[in-house]
């Protein structure tokens, strides 16, 4: 190498070391200290409820989980996130009757979503039928030795069951439920019919129609006049 090219690196010479010492500093910084914009964030969790789309009306889904947590990556500073703005969806679009596992869906626009918990849903699809059946008593209340029933009738005499097929099929009788009086009354009053099994036990997830009928009974006393 020339002596000039020399004499003009060593002019000079600690303040372009300074200088490089520097230029590694700062690309050290940039690189490996955290992007201001990323630590300008933080996470936030919503309970949303889980629903369904796409089943058609003769179709019911059953599933023991109702809530999603939903973390999203929200800006500080930013506008609220209300969570009405996050929905968490099983699209059930074209499923038959069986035991499927559905993932989840979150619709959420213009949101950066983070994680979600459960990511899917185990549920079952079944058929929703309908029968009819008549409208039976069942007295209950204690029994009392000088009141008897001479007359008691509903209107309308039949109810129309609607449910899930499995639930239809425990039903085995629509009852209405007479309260025995300590006295001779009569009794004109609106009603809600149950459905219940063999045993006597309520059926859930059975909608009875019409939800209420008009029960008219006479109770009169026992004692037969001469």
């Amino acid at each position: 190498m020339p002596i000039d090219a020399l004499e003009r690196l060593g002019r000079n010479f600690w303040l372009k070391v300074f200088a490089l010492a520097l230029a590694v500093a700062a690309w050290a910084y940039l690189r490996l200290t955290p992007n201001p914009i990323i630590a300008a964030r933080f996470v936030q969790q919503f309970s949303v409820p889980i629903t369904t789309t796409g089943l058609s009306s003769d179709r019911l889904a059953s599933f023991t989980e109702k809530q999603a947590v939903v973390s999203v990556i929200v800006p500080r500073g930013g506008a609220p996130i209300r969570p009405d703005e996050i929905r968490a969806v099983l699209d059930l679009e074209g499923r038959a009757p069986g035991v499927y596992n559905v993932p989840i869906q979150v619709i959420a626009p213009k949101l950066d979503i983070k994680s979600l918990s459960p990511a899917s849903v185990t549920l079952s699809i079944e058929s929703v039928e309908e029968r009819s059946l008549r409208v039976g008593f069942h007295y209950v209340g204690d029994a009392h030795r000088g009141v008897v029933v001479s007359r008691v009738a509903v209107d309308p005499a039949v109810a129309t069951l609607r449910g899930p097929s499995s639930d239809l099929a425990r039903v085995s009788n629509v009852r209405i439920d007479v309260v025995l009086p300590p006295l001779p009354k009569a009794l004109d009053a609106m009603q809600r019919p149950i459905a219940t099994d063999e045993r006597g036990n309520e059926v859930p997830n059975v909608v009875i129609s019409p939800d209420l009928v008009r029960v008219r009974a006479d109770f009169v006393s026992a004692q037969i006049k001469s």
